[in-house]
């Protein structure tokens, strides 16, 4: 559902609309949640470029978007990028 809800925001929103973000970061969760690590950090990685031109570095939503990161690279053992 998530991919079908990107495709129409893509296409109505744009690429780099934040609603378009949000839903990278909700598809960044599932991925998370079924332990696909690589591609978790994909979407969560788009999701923090978009939201970084849309809503400026300082934006809340970047703390948001560093801590699902952070996340998952802890979830990967890699606590030093983490």
């Amino acid at each position: 559902m998530y991919q079908k809800c990107r495709v129409i925001r893509e296409r109505t929103m744009g690429k780099d609309h934040p609603d378009t973000a949000t839903t990278y970061n909700n598809i960044g969760s599932v991925m998370k949640a079924k332990g696909d690590y690589d591609n978790a950090l994909v979407m969560y990685q788009k999701c923090r470029v978009i939201q970084e031109k849309t809503l400026g570095k300082d934006h809340p939503n970047m703390a948001k978007a560093y801590n699902n990161i952070g996340s998952v690279l802890n979830d990967k053992g890699d606590y030093d990028d983490a």
